[in-house]
Parts: C-alpha cells; sequence; structure tokens
C-alpha cells in the first residue's frame, strides 16, 4: 500500500537515506530547515526517478508546523522524526541556550509534530510515527548531556503515545542506532577529539566503535530497512518500543 510519508531533517544524511528506499514505494514529503539543502536534495531525488514535495521546516516552530499542516491536501500516513543536532561539551562550558535548542528539535519538535499530525491518522484509523532516535536513547556517554537527555525523553514519549493511541491502528516505535557516518557524526568526530585531547582515528576506534562488539559504524540503509518495517501492517502490534541497532553495544 501507497503511504504518504513525512520525513524531517529529510535534506541530508539519514533522512536522506530513508527517503531514496522509501520513495521508490511511497509518496514522500520531505522538511529541512536548509532551504538550498533541501531543494538539492529533491533534485537528487527527481534524478533517481523519485519525486518528493518539500517544505521548509523548523520543527522547533509552532507557526511553521501550522502553515505546513495547512498547505497539506491529505492526512499524512507516516510520520519520521528524524531532524536534529549535536554539541559536545562538558556540562559546565555547555552553552545553555545551545542545550535548550538540542532538546527542542529533538524532543520537543517530534512532540509538536505528533500532535498536530495525529488527528489526520486517527481520522483514517491509520497511522506509523516513526522517531530516530539513538543508542544514547538507552545508554549515556559524557559530554553529551543535551543530546542524551533527549533521546531519553524521546523513548519515553514514545511509550506515552502508544498508551494513547492503543485505540486503533496507530504505532510510535524509536529506532536507536549506535554511531551512523553522516555529516552530523562526521563533525562529532572532530568536537571530541577536541574535547578530549585526542586524534580523530582515536575517537572513532576508542570511543565511538570500542563499545560494539562487531566494530562497525551503523549504515543508513540498515536504518531505512528498519524504518520500512515499522510501516507495514505486520508490524501493526509492535508499538512503544526502541529498536536497538547497535553491533552488540547493550549486550554486555
Amino acid at each position: 500500500m501507497k503511504h504518504r510519508v513525512l520525513i524531517t531533517g529529510a535534506a541530508s544524511g539519514i533522512g536522506l537515506g530513508v527517503a531514496r528506499l522509501l520513495g521508490e514505494e511511497h509518496q514522500l514529503i520531505l522538511t529541512d530547515l536548509n532551504a538550498d539543502a533541501l531543494q538539492q536534495a529533491q533534485s537528487v531525488l527527481r534524478e533517481e526517478g523519485i519525486e518528493a514535495q518539500t517544505f521548509v521546516l523548523n520543527v522547533t516552530s509552532q507557526q511553521d508546523i501550522d502553515a505546513m499542516v495547512e498547505q497539506l491536501d491529505a492526512p499524512v500516513d507516516v510520520l519520521i522524526n528524524n531532524a536534529g543536532i549535536q554539541h559536545v561539551s562538558p556540562l559546565e562550558s555547555f552553552p545553555m541556550d545551545r542545550w535548550q535548542l538540542i532538546v527542542d528539535i529533538l524532543l520537543t519538535g517530534p512532540a509538536r509534530l505528533t500532535r498536530a499530525l495525529l488527528p489526520g491518522m486517527r481520522n483514517q484509523a491509520f497511522g506509523r510515527i516513526i522517531n530516530i532516535g539513538s543508542i544514547h536513547g538507552l545508554v549515556a556517554s559524557p559530554y553529551k548531556s543535551a543530546y542524551v537527555a533527549a533521546k531519553h525523553g524521546l523513548a519515553g514519549f514514545s511509550k506515552v503515545l502508544a498508551l494513547e493511541t492503543a485505540d486503533t491502528d496507530i504505532t510510535i516505535n524509536t529506532i536507536c542506532p549506535a554511531y551512523v557516518k553522516t555529516p552530523l557524526v562526521e563533525k562529532q568526530i572532530a568536537d571530541q577529539a577536541q574535547a578530549h585531547g585526542i586524534s580523530e582515528e582515536e575517537v572513532i576506534n576508542n570511543i565511538m566503535l570500542e563499545p560494539m562488539p562487531k566494530k562497525a559504524f551503523i549504515d543508513i540503509a540498515e536504518i531505512a530497512h528498519t524504518a520500512k518495517f515499522l510501516m507495514a501492517k505486520e508490524a501493526r502490534n509492535m508499538t512503544g518500543q526502541s529498536l536497538v541497532l547497535d553491533g552488540g553495544w547493550t549486550v554486555r
């Protein structure tokens, strides 16, 4: 069945990778704060035979969200909350405006969008809400207090919404990957090297991949296929769950 899929933070990284896979079978609505990058992503997908509607969207702005919803000509079937940022710093030197922004984007943003799109899902008695979480929704690492707090909160938010939507065919789940080689993680490598006073190679081997028995970054395709499964009718009873793609990190 063809679904209308809205993806936030879709101009690059995980968002674009998920769009590329899902766009083969479904109708895409791509959003991102970066208008130029969003246009470029739309062009790249079009060259691959995938059409997508786009909206420049700040997920922290209720005004932006309301304006987008008013322009949609049909309900969204699947919401993929993917937009995110990162900042690596000890709490003592962590800029509090940056701390608040991370929580606003990673936690409050998904709540705003879910709240806005949920009535349409209820009206059609179908919906899938897929949050792109993180291994840091389950465990912690130093210097990421805002990110870890927000991702833990996202998992809790999903559990609450699973209960609130249990009366209909709507599910909400959180995909929790370990490190994925995206531009966001590339920047983290440099930031962590500075924070820890070590080389970038040491960050990769001794911090990022060290806890993972498989010693490999998670591929975007793994996340995309997990999202595809969660969209299926066969996943209708999987809700409120954290699906962990961590190379064995949390097995220990």
